[in-house]
Parts: structure tokens; C-alpha cells; sequence
């Protein structure tokens, strides 16, 4: 085992990193911090975790980093390999600290003891990677508590996209911009999507969505009604709100017997696996809150056009998952609902106060804004006391005067950017 340790080691100070495009977000601000802590990275799977530790070695220097992955079919998921990448590090390195870059440690058993032994008895930095949950901060072993940081990393922003894409839209027509902001619209911002040919996207798309179901959900949980979960997530693309109630009766409705309480659990999967995050209605009721109709939002717009079967370009729907995820890096946001229908897609809270409130609407310069959404906009604002209204739009850009209120309607690419 040394020996093939020794090797994987090797072979990664002589071979060449793979070309990395840098992100918005980067590792080095984690080195060297006064407390010693694991960093955390995760997120859905091939959002470009392992690239971000190959950007900070490429930084730090490979000489001063070991990266292992511990997938590798070489590798035995036995705790004792963990034990002798030490030994090997030792025996290479002497008592100089390395960064450890280890990603999808969460396949090797007891993986959390041997990071806190590299914590409290070596000099060395760590760095752990996995698509799986069970590195996050929510499902972390006792002993990795308070010795931890997470980062999360989603897919790219639309700034990254642009740079992947290697497009300045400051310099490009205003139909070569929504070209690609269609392009992102449809298939997301999975690196390997963004840069394979448009025959090839759909494709990369569905291989993760298989290997999401298999791998993170039916193997992780050992889960037997494969059928009924692949049927609650279709239903769950295909539904603007949902409840499980109304879920569990739609489900047996087509012949499968499910129970709320197993839709709560698979609910949760979803979450913790980062493929799904609800969004609650805004009442000061937490009763009411969770009781109300949830609106799901997914980790990538491309799953979305991809898997829904009422995808006809439903481009609202795409649209207004991405003004989610712009939102939901920032403040608390939930979704607004009076008992007249009005409705505002976005509620912004900064503590006790409401700072922001967001429409997205599928609207094109020189067509009309549908009716309900000024008026809902309006309404929420006078209840809420808040005066920062925007619209967001497909191309539209405008300011409008409405009831003594002024609404910013605004391109989504200047938005997102």
C-alpha cells in the first residue's frame, strides 16, 4: 500500500495540473488561519470542487500540496490507507506541513478521526472535498465539530459563465448577449456542460442526474421505492409550489403507495444533497410557514429544461431560478402570498426588516408586463414598508412610476452580473 501511495503521490508532483479557468471564489483565504480547522468544500456533485483545489495547488505550488482522490479504483476504502498516507508523507516530506488536498474522503471509513489527528498532532493544513452531505456542517462526525469550516461551492455564476466562455458582454451586440444568457438559461452552469459541444450538453446532464439518484440518493440510503422517488422528483420539476400532502395523493393517484412521512424523508435527501432548496411563504407564523405550499428551486437550471415534462421553453421558470440563486447567496428570501392571490416571487429579509422585493418575469422590451405583476409588487410593498422594487426582465429595461412607488425593471443578465 506504501508503495502505491508513494506513487499516487509522485506521480502528482511531476504530472502537469489540467488547464484551470479561476473562479469568483478561491481557497487561499483559508491558509494559514490562527485556529487550526479542516476547510470543508462541498456542494452538488461536478460543480468544480476538485478544480478549486487544484487552483489553490497551482497557487500554493504542487511541491507543497498532496492531492489524493479517493475514488481512485486503486485505493482501498480502508481506514489504514488514510494511516499510511501519512507515514508516506512523512517519509517524503520530513517534518516539513504540507496542505493535504483530500477529495471524496467521506468514502473511507473513520475518515473524521484521522482528520482530527491531523489537527491536533501534525503540521500539516487540510483541505477535504465531497459531493456528499456528510461533510457539510450539518452532518459532520462530533469529533470534526468546531474544528471545521464548509465551503460551499454551487455551479458558475453568470459572470464565471462569461468567462468560460471567454465573452465580455460589455464589448458584444445586445443579440450576441442574449444568445448566451439563453445558452446559460438552458443548460446551466456545470463547468463540463458549459465548455462541452451543444450535442454533447443534454447528455453530460442526464449522466449526472443518474448518477445523483444512484449514488447520493438509492445506494446512500438504501432506498428500495426507487420508482416512487424518481416520480416525487419528477413532480417536483414539474410543479411551481407544492405541499407532500398534495404530493402523496398525486402519487397514488398514477398507482404507487407512498406516505407523507417517506415524501418528508426523501424531501430531505434532496436538500441534503443539495439538489433541491424549498422556499417558504413569508408569514410571521412559523405554524403558517410550514405549512403553506412550498416553491422548489434546483441546483442548476439545466436540470430543469432537461428533465421537466411540461418543458416547452418555459422560460419564466428557468428565469426565475436563476434570480433565486443570485438572491439566496445573500439575505434570508421567501415568497409572498395574500389571500387576493397577489404574489411577489422574492421577499428579501435582513433580520426583522424586508429590504428587497423581486418579480422575474419573462418580459421582452416593447411587450406588456402581465397584469398581475406591477400590482402584487405594489401591494407588497405598501404591508412591508418597502421601497426597493425590482422587475426582472428578459431584455426590458426601464423605470416605472407606479402609485407613488418606483418599480427598476431590469435585464437579467444585468442582474445576475
Amino acid at each position: 500500500m506504501k508503495q502505491l501511495l508513494k506513487s499516487i503521490v509522485l506521480d502528482w508532483w511531476n504530472n502537469p495540473l489540467p488547464i484551470i479557468i479561476p473562479r469568483e471564489q478561491s481557497l487561499l483565504e483559508y491558509i494559514n488561519l490562527p485556529i487550526r480547522k479542516a476547510i470543508c468544500v462541498t456542494g452538488f456533485r461536478r460543480v468544480g470542487k476538485t478544480y478549486l483545489l487544484y487552483d489553490l495547488a497551482s497557487k500554493l505550488g504542487k511541491e507543497n500540496c498532496v492531492y489524493i482522490n479517493f475514488e481512485d479504483e486503486r485505493l482501498p476504502r480502508t481506514t489504514d490507507v488514510l494511516t499510511q498516507l501519512l507515514e508516506v508523507v512523512t517519509e517524503l516530506m520530513g517534518n516539513k506541513g504540507v496542505i493535504l488536498l483530500m477529495d471524496e474522503i467521506q468514502n473511507i471509513p473513520k475518515w473524521s478521526l484521522w482528520a482530527r489527528r491531523v489537527l491536533d498532532s501534525t503540521p500539516h493544513q487540510l483541505f477535504i472535498s465531497g459531493s456528499s452531505s456528510q461533510i457539510s456542517s450539518s452532518e459532520l462526525p462530533t469529533e470534526m465539530r468546531g474544528r471545521s469550516l464548509s465551503v460551499h461551492v454551487s455551479p458558475l455564476s453568470l459572470v464565471e459563465f462569461f468567462k468560460f466562455k471567454n465573452f465580455d458582454p460589455i464589448s458584444q451586440t445586445h443579440p450576441h448577449i442574449l444568445h448566451y444568457i439563453q445558452e446559460y438559461l438552458t443548460y446551466g452552469g456545470f463547468p463540463e456542460v458549459i465548455l462541452a459541444d451543444e450535442g454533447k450538453k443534454p447528455l453530460i446532464l442526464d449522466e449526472y442526474f443518474q448518477t445523483f439518484m444512484l449514488r447520493d440518493l438509492v445506494e446512500r440510503y438504501h432506498l428500495r421505492n426507487v420508482l416512487g422517488l424518481k416520480l416525487f422528483l419528477k413532480l417536483l420539476i414539474d410543479s411551481p409550489y407544492f405541499t407532500l400532502s398534495k404530493m402523496a395523493n398525486n402519487i397514488k393517484s398514477q398507482g404507487l403507495e407512498i406516505s407523507k412521512p417517506t415524501l418528508s424523508r426523501y424531501l430531505e435527501y434532496f436538500k441534503s444533497s443539495y439538489f433541491v432548496s424549498p422556499l417558504y411563504l413569508h408569514t410571521a407564523s412559523l405554524k403558517n410557514r410550514y405549512q403553506a405550499a412550498q416553491k422548489p428551486y434546483f441546483v442548476d437550471s439545466g436540470f430543469v429544461s432537461r428533465l421537466s415534462a411540461k418543458f416547452s421553453l418555459n422560460q419564466g421558470r428557468l428565469l426565475e431560478q436563476l434570480v433565486y440563486h443570485k438572491l439566496a447567496s445573500g439575505d434570508n428570501v421567501y415568497y409572498w402570498q395574500d389571500y387576493s392571490k397577489h404574489e411577489v416571487d422574492f421577499v428579501v429579509r435582513n433580520k426583522e426588516s424586508v429590504t428587497h422585493l423581486v418579480q422575474a418575469c419573462h418580459v421582452s422590451e416593447g411587450e406588456i408586463i402581465p397584469e398581475r405583476e406591477i400590482p402584487s409588487l405594489i401591494k407588497a410593498a405598501k404591508e412591508f414598508y418597502c421601497h426597493k422594487l425590482t422587475l426582472v426582465t428578459w431584455d426590458m429595461e426601464q423605470t416605472l412610476k407606479v402609485s407613488g412607488e418606483t418599480i427598476e425593471a431590469i435585464p437579467l443578465w444585468k442582474f445576475l452580473s
